[in-house]
C-alpha cells in the first residue's frame, strides 16, 4: 500500500489557467514558456503540489535542443539551459509550498522526456508513423542531449513518455542503461488492448525494455489514453510478468484528432472513478496526461485514500 505514488497531471491544462495564450498550438508546447513565463510555471507546478502530488514532472515533455533552436531561436547551450532550467522551476515550487505548508513531505522530481513524435508536431505519438523511418541510433542521438541536461540538473528520475514504437522504446532502454545511477519509468502510447500505437505488441515491447533495464525501471505503463482503456493492456503485461510495477497516466477521457490538431469530449465520468480498479490490478504509479488538471489529482488522492482504508 505504501508503495503507491500519486504523480502530478496535465501541466499543458493547469498552465492555462494562469496563460492568456494557445498552449497546444505551439511546437514545443509547454516548454515554450520555460522561457516566456516561468513564473507562472511554477504557479503550475504549485497547483500540483498543494493537491497531493508526489512526483512533479518537469514541463519538457515536447522540448528538445533542436525545436528550441528551430521556434524560439535560441543558442544550443541556451536550449540546454532551458532544460535544465525546467529542474529548476519544478524545485523553486516544491521549496515554495514547503516554506508555506512546514511540511517537509518528500516530492520526486521527474525528467519529462517525450518520443521522438514532438520533433514533428503532428501527433504522430499516437501512431507511431516514424517507426520505419528512423533508426535506433538516430533516436538514441536524439534523446541523449536533452536526457544530459535533466540528468545534470538534479532529477531524481526520468519519465520517457507517450513512446508509441518498439524501436524507441528500445532504445530509450538503452539510453538508461548509459546513465547506471539513474531511474526512470517508461510508458508507451496504445492504440488497443493488445498493441501500441505502431501496431506493434505492447506487452512483447513492454517485456523486453523490462528485461533489458530492470534494475533501473520503477515501472512500465501506458499513458494519454482514455481511462475506460487503461485495463486491458496492463492486465494482459501483467500476466506476462507479474513483477513488472505498473504506471497508468490517462487524458481525461478525451480524443485527439490528428487531423485538426484537437480534442474530442468523451466519457463523462471523472479519471478519479477509475482509480480503484487500477488499484485492484496493482498499480503502483497513478497520474494524469493530457486534459487533466490538479483538481483531478485531488480527487484521485481521495481514491487512494478511500481504497488504502478499505483494505486495511
Amino acid at each position: 500500500m505504501d508503495k503507491i505514488k500519486l504523480l502530478d497531471g496535465g501541466f499543458s491544462q493547469q498552465l492555462a489557467k494562469y496563460v492568456n495564450e494557445d498552449i497546444d498550438g505551439h511546437p514545443l508546447w509547454t516548454s515554450k514558456f520555460l522561457i516566456t513565463h516561468k513564473e507562472k510555471c511554477v504557479r503550475a507546478h504549485r497547483d500540483f503540489i498543494r493537491a497531493g502530488a508526489e512526483m512533479i514532472r518537469t514541463a519538457t515533455y515536447q522540448a528538445s535542443i533542436d525545436g528550441y533552436i528551430k521556434h524560439l531561436r535560441l543558442t544550443k547551450q541556451e536550449a540546454i539551459e532551458a532544460i535544465k532550467d525546467s529542474v529548476a522551476v519544478v524545485r523553486k515550487a516544491i521549496t515554495i509550498e514547503k516554506e508555506k505548508t512546514g511540511k517537509n513531505k518528500e516530492i520526486l522530481i521527474v525528467g519529462s522526456a517525450g518520443p521522438y513524435a514532438v520533433k514533428f508536431h503532428e501527433g504522430s505519438e499516437y501512431t507511431g508513423s516514424y517507426a520505419d523511418k528512423v533508426s535506433e541510433d538516430e533516436l538514441i542521438d536524439w534523446h541523449t542531449p536533452k536526457v544530459d541536461a535533466l540528468i545534470s540538473a538534479g532529477v531524481d528520475l526520468l519519465a520517457f513518455e507517450t513512446i508509441p514504437c518498439k524501436i524507441e522504446a528500445i532504445a530509450v532502454a538503452k539510453i538508461i542503461q548509459k546513465y547506471p545511477n539513474t531511474r526512470a519509468w517508461i510508458s508507451f502510447s496504445v492504440k488497443d488492448t493488445a498493441e501500441i500505437s505502431s501496431g506493434e505488441n505492447f506487452v512483447e515491447a513492454a517485456t523486453e525494455c523490462w528485461n533489458m533495464a530492470s534494475s533501473q525501471l520503477v515501472a512500465i505503463g501506458v499513458n494519454c489514453l482514455a481511462p475506460e482503456l487503461v485495463l486491458p493492456p496492463l492486465a494482459n503485461l501483467l500476466r506476462a510478468d507479474p513483477s513488472i510495477p505498473l504506471l497508468v497516466c490517462p487524458n481525461s477521457g478525451e480524443t485527439f484528432d490528428t487531423n485538426n490538431y484537437r480534442w474530442i469530449k468523451g466519457s463523462t465520468k471523472k479519471v478519479a472513478d477509475y482509480v480503484e480498479e487500477w488499484l485492484n490490478l496493482g498499480v503502483s504509479y497513478i497520474g494524469g496526461c493530457c486534459r487533466t488538471t490538479a483538481e483531478d489529482t485531488q480527487q484521485m488522492l481521495r481514491q487512494i485514500n478511500q481504497w488504502k482504508n478499505k483494505i486495511v
